[in-house]
């Protein structure tokens, strides 16, 4: 090993820094997260005293402090703003992660389209693919603004030279993995790199006004790889969810200084690139089939806007010894727990059947009020009885069977009556309280519920 150079090990989580491997890592309790790099301490120390030497600054008492509204800039996407809590923050550090092929790219690259056309600066600058590549994509997407500028490079001095010089309003890096130091002895993607790269270009945002884009890639657990203090150096994190595979995609913040972390952007994958999905109830709820058990409509709530979702089960008797239980976007453990709340509360006999539930769509819901909706169709199925198709439900499930109130529930309803649904089945105390509020609930019949078996008596009588 060179002289002056020396191993190093740093948690993939945390970025806890050991002299020597763990298998625990002391600062975030994580297992088997340590990676071994090489570290120049020269360079180390060279940086560290320039970093300390260059600021002069001094604290400012809080009355001092003028505040004002921040700046936005819209994108010309409205799911976008949406997500990032009304447009582009000037000075903000922006990171986009999702699965390869899922959208990350050409999603920034129309935001570049937008803001070009309204005269804004915007650098993109791309470390994996060449400026033919570039306008290749550019080309399917559509025609841009002379203000966009386009730039190849992985050297971060460099690329911090060239944005000294240009002085853009937007910066897109693209994407995090392929920038590098030549202070930082390791490889390009490692810990120390991403960590080391992430941190300049917060010092480029905060200290131009600049407003940056980075694009992160995932690992197969569905997290940004690098270390996770990479997504605390952030003022945003959005994650692309989504099956590659299928139409749709969904935009959603899980970090956000400037906004609400509970907004979701719907969008549909085109040709022509990403187009916004100005109504998901519907198009969620498209192709659900007509008199088939199993099958019901739940409402979520997705930070202000509520979503209309199609809930699938099927429950058959098992041939093996341990019967099958399956959860595609929802929470497994959660559908066991149902489970054995019908088998204790109800009676039936579940514990000698496979069960799968589905979200339709693939879109993931989490959310505690779709518990009523997983209830029903396992119900439904079990029983082999179709439910109307103008029902619609939503409440939260305890373990003692008892159906529990949820927010928002006026937004819900009126979600549903707009959609032509006939019929809702809430909570009662949500039914009191709309009722106390508004005094009317014209245009649609809902009916409030204590227990489950409630909801399971309505359901097997035909909704009478």
């Amino acid at each position: 090993m060179a002289k002056g150079k020396t191993t190093v090990y740093f948690c993939q989580n945390c970025g806890h820094e050991s002299g020597k491997w763990m298998g625990q890592c002391p600062g975030c309790h994580e297992w088997n997260t340590f990676v071994e790099e090489i570290v120049d301490k020269k360079n180390a120390a060279k940086a560290g005293m320039q970093r300390q030497g260059s600021g002069a600054a001094k604290p400012v008492p809080l009355s001092a402090i003028e505040t004002a509204q921040e700046k936005r800039t819209t994108t010309g996407i409205g799911e976008l703003d949406r997500v990032l809590g009304g447009g582009i923050v000037s000075g903000s550090l922006v990171l986009v992660g999702g699965d390869p092929g899922i959208g990350k790219s050409t999603l920034l690259l129309q935001v570049c389209q937008n803001l070009s056309a309204q005269d804004i600066r915007v650098l993109y600058i791309s470390g994996e693919e060449s400026l033919r590549q570039i306008k290749i994509r550019a080309e399917r997407i559509g025609s841009f603004g002379e203000s966009l500028t386009l730039l190849c490079e992985t050297n971060l001095d460099t690329v911090r030279a060239i944005i000294d010089r240009e002085k853009p309003e937007i910066v897109v890096i693209d994407s995090i993995q392929t920038m590098y130091r030549e202070e930082v002895a390791s490889a390009p993607g490692s810990v120390s790199q991403v960590r080391e790269s992430t941190g300049v270009l917060m010092q480029i945002a905060k200290g131009m006004g600049i407003s940056v884009f980075i694009v992160g890639h995932v690992t197969k657990e569905g997290v940004v790889a690098g270390p996770r203090v990479l997504e605390h150096m952030v003022d945003t994190v959005l994650y692309f969810e989504g099956d590659r595979h299928a139409a749709y995609r969904i935009l959603r913040g899980v970090k956000n200084r400037f906004g609400s972390t509970n907004e979701i952007g719907v969008f549909e994958m085109r040709r022509e690139g990403l187009t916004e999905v100005e109504n998901p109830s519907e198009y969620m709820l498209s192709g659900k089939p007509e008199d088939a058990s199993g099958s019901v409509v739940a409402c979520s709530m997705e930070g202000s806007r509520p979503i209309l979702i199609e809930i699938q089960a099927l429950v058959c008797h098992t041939n093996f010894g341990i019967p099958r239980r399956t959860a595609a976007g929802t929470d497994l453990n959660r559908v066991n727990l149902l489970l054995a709340v019908l088998e204790k509360r109800l009676g039936l006999p579940l514990g000698g059947c496979d069960a799968y539930v589905n979200i339709a769509g693939g879109i993931r819901m989490n959310e505690p009020a779709v518990d009523l909706g997983i209830v029903l169709a396992v119900i439904s199925s079990y029983k082999d009885r179709p439910i109307d198709g103008k029902m619609i439900c939503f409440g939260e499930v305890g373990l003692s069977g008892e159906v529990r109130a949820v927010s928002m529930a006026e937004q819900r309803v009126a979600e549903a009556k707009k959609l032509g649904f006939e019929t809702c089945i809430l909570p009662l105390v949500c039914v009191d309280a709309m009722q106390e509020k508004s005094g009317k609930t014209g245009g649609i019949r809902l009916i409030g519920v204590r227990t489950v078996k409630d909801a399971m008596d309505i359901i097997m009588r035909g909704n009478g």
